[in-house]
């Protein structure tokens, strides 16, 4: 399955003495990072919380945010002395030297340390908050594929289209070329104030289809068109493939626009560079 990936996950559970509350964002990135935001007393859970993304996933940047909510008791919620001290004379610095309104009692609650949460340390609190952690990367993973089909059902319709211009253009081709032939023969004729000369005509014709046959660029577009189908039916991390498979077909529709001799070969030269181009900004969403 095409992964996605940009995500979101978000969950949350009691646990004794308070209640986490987990989220998980992923966007696009070139590697797999991972960086958390959650309090100090349970940094030591980072790396299992990073094994445990990598076991999932294989691109995107993930931010992870934890928060506890300690409840309002008396056993545990407590306010640190040493850090009221501590922000008091912050406080009190501060106002000597600037007219700053002083910090209200929530404000003061929500201080970093002054609150003591015993609960969020303990080996139990701690327990829950990986099984919490595990649920958010399986709700992640989902998003991530539920997007990942999305992409794919876009990239085929872009596909779909790139083959409908490329039947367009065939047939241009030989109607380009007699339409030259055409126009040289009438220019020949009167230059040379009578019948054209077969032979020059022929060595001018033979010319001008091969410097506009762009029979191995369709060839090549219509191989690449293939392959990217068979990338996003085998799923998995392809991301990079893809990506390196919208510059080969770019490449194709340049060499297309470039032998172009005529307006509707034109036009459908940009329309297939528009094509493409919509494909790679959404490809660079793919894990």
């Amino acid at each position: 399955m095409i992964t996605s990936m940009t995500g979101f996950a978000a969950v949350s559970g009691e646990v004794p003495g308070g209640r986490f509350a987990l989220e998980l964002k992923t966007v696009n990135h070139r590697y797999l990072e991972f960086q958390t935001r959650m309090p100090e007393d349970l940094r030591s859970l980072e790396q299992t919380m990073r094994e445990l993304v990598a076991a999932r996933l294989t691109r995107g940047k993930v931010e992870c945010r934890v928060t506890f909510t300690p409840v309002a008791s008396r056993d545990s919620l407590k306010p640190n002395e040493d850090a009221l001290t501590a922000l008091a004379e912050t406080q009190n610095q501060i106002l000597m030297k600037f007219d700053a309104a002083r910090l209200s009692v929530w404000e003061i609650m929500h201080a970093p340390g002054v609150m003591s949460a015993e609960a969020m340390g303990t080996d139990a609190a701690k327990e829950a908050l990986i099984v919490l952690f595990k649920s958010a990367v399986v709700d992640l993973n989902a998003t991530r594929e539920r997007e990942g089909e999305k992409l794919a059902a876009m990239v085929n319709q872009r596909l779909d289209g790139i083959e409908v211009l490329v039947k367009q253009v065939t047939p241009l081709i030989p109607e380009m070329v007699a339409a030259y032939q055409e126009k040289l023969a009438l220019k020949l004729a009167e230059a040379m104030a009578g019948s054209a000369s077969d032979e020059r005509l022929k060595q001018e014709v033979v010319l001008f289809a091969s410097r506009i046959d762009v029979s191995e660029e369709l060839n090549r577009l219509s191989a690449h068109i293939s392959e990217v189908r068979r990338v996003l039916k085998s799923g998995g991390a392809v991301g990079k493939r893809l990506d390196f498979l919208m510059q080969e077909l770019n490449r194709e529709a340049n060499t297309l626009g470039s032998k172009s001799v005529s307006a509707e070969s034109t036009k459908v030269a940009v329309e297939l560079k528009v094509l493409i181009e919509q494909m790679r900004e959404q490809i660079q969403n793919i894990e």
